[in-house]
């Protein structure tokens, strides 16, 4: 099996190549100009691994939500090169791959509230928690809200396995003093390729394969005419 992942959400720039376990990846920090660089990034990946385009099982990409350009672009990338190379394709959630990278870094982190910020004073925001494969599996529905009206399943109590994590909570300081009480840690750490490509492995496994046309942005929020706030 051969995942290619590229993600373009945030900040974050990424790409990454699973084969049979084995991951090679490239990210970059850059508050503009992922376009120019995810292409080059992706070409760096394959070459580093022999792998082609062509010999890829599927494309994974992080659909959002995230930067309304950001998420757009990954999605665009994705439907060409997916055209280009005869094949499928398999959206992953953003916020899930937040807290893929926190379970992962974590053995004892067994559930994950993830904040991202959204700008324009709101987070989008989705609760995890840890699969019997050790993958974020998601608990509720993802949102976009004001950062007051976050808050954890009902089911959910304080204790040690529950994490805080992504950009909103540095963004909104209030969020952060409401939930710390319940939270052992907060972590301020961005989506990548490397979680994408992890998550949809089972996608694979299981056939939930899409078409180019189906390489879809997920955006949470309705109003999408302020790309100029959104970030890059």
């Amino acid at each position: 099996m051969k995942i290619l992942a590229l993600d373009t959400a945030t900040e974050n720039c990424s790409a990454a190549l699973l084969v049979d376990g084995q991951l090679t990846a490239r990210e970059r920090l850059l508050e503009r100009g992922h376009a120019e660089n995810i292409l080059a990034m992706i070409d760096e990946v394959l070459a580093e691994a022999g792998a082609s385009l062509a010999g890829v099982t599927a494309i994974a990409f992080g659909r959002g939500p995230g930067s309304f350009t950001g998420v757009r672009l990954a999605a665009s990338v994705t439907q060409g090169l997916a055209h280009g190379g005869g094949v499928p394709v398999v959206p992953v959630s953003d916020l899930a791959a937040v807290a893929q990278r926190v379970l992962a870094d974590d053995a004892s982190a067994q559930r994950v509230l993830v904040c991202n910020d959204a700008r324009m004073r709101e987070v989008y925001w989705g609760c995890f928690a840890r699969s019997a494969g050790n993958l974020a599996a998601p608990v509720g529905d993802e949102r976009v809200s004001d950062p007051g009206q976050v808050a954890l399943p009902a089911e959910w109590s304080a204790g040690p396995d529950l994490r805080g994590a992504g950009t909103g909570f540095a963004a909104y300081p209030p969020l952060r003093s409401a939930l710390s009480s319940m939270l052992a840690e907060i972590r301020e750490v961005r989506p990548r390729a490397a979680e994408i490509a992890l998550l949809a492995v089972p996608e694979v496994i299981a056939g939930r394969l899409h078409g180019p046309e189906e390489a879809l942005p997920v955006y949470l929020r309705d109003d999408v005419v302020h790309p100029a706030t959104s970030g890059h």
